[in-house]
């Protein structure tokens, strides 16, 4: 099984992944940490996922992407990296819902001046123009930070599929292991939610990705499980 890289680079070129006939996923990286930033836009409306930097690249991205217009910014956790342009893109899109999982609402408001932050956790759905198709799932993984979440387009929901289930993973999951703990209770119950929530729930051909780097499969990593454990990180 080889994972798709979905390789981008700060400043460079988005790449984008057809998910049904009316709907892309587009990947593109900005700023000095080489965050990644995710766009799912569909005709009737798009949906922001990490407003992590470089405002304006960003807003060239979407004016260039989105097919309709921007209804909702998902943050995937509170770190300084993943909410530098948030500011700026609430006031380009006022109108626009902002979500955050519920642990890291707060921070996020705190850090940012943004208010208004709908929480959201387990079972919460972000939707884009109202059909089931185009629902993003919210998935609570706790340890990278308290509140971090994972957005889930899931493919079976689609009528006319035309790619895999798609993860994005915040900084929770990476090509290789989870996302940085700070302590060895933060990385069991990290890995506890991954194998229980990600793992335990979707097929090895969903493809995860991540905040910063290239993309990779369920499959690809699934091995690896009790080695990450082993490790402690």
């Amino acid at each position: 099984m080889v994972a798709p890289k979905f390789h981008v680079t700060p400043g460079g070129a988005p790449v984008s992944v057809p998910l049904t006939p009316d709907l892309t996923l587009s990947k593109f990286s900005v700023g000095r940490m080489d965050n990644n930033v995710y766009l799912f836009s569909g005709s009737q409306g798009s949906v922001l996922i990490d407003a992590a930097a470089a405002a304006d690249r960003i807003l060239q991205v979407i004016e260039a992407t989105a097919a309709g217009p921007i209804q909702a910014i998902v943050t995937t956790h509170r770190h300084h990296d993943h909410v530098g342009a948030l500011e700026a893109l609430t006031s380009a899109f006022p109108t626009a819902v902002r979500y955050a999982g519920a642990p890291d609402a707060a921070a996020i408001q705190t850090a940012t001046g943004v208010s208004g932050i709908v929480e959201v956790w387990d079972g919460d759905v972000v939707s884009l123009d109202g059909s089931s198709e185009c629902e993003l799932s919210i998935i609570g993984l706790v340890g990278h930070t308290p509140g971090s979440i994972t957005v889930a387009w899931r493919a079976e929901q689609a009528a006319q599929p035309l790619a895999e289930t798609q993860l994005i993973t915040g900084d929770a999951l990476f090509p290789g292991g989870p996302g940085k703990t700070d302590s060895p209770t933060n990385f069991t119950t990290l890995m506890d939610d991954l194998e229980r929530k990600i793992f335990a729930q979707f097929a090895d051909t969903a493809v995860v990705h991540p905040g910063h780097g290239d993309s990779t499969l369920l499959g690809v990593e699934r091995n690896s499980l009790p080695q990450w454990r082993a490790r402690g990180w």
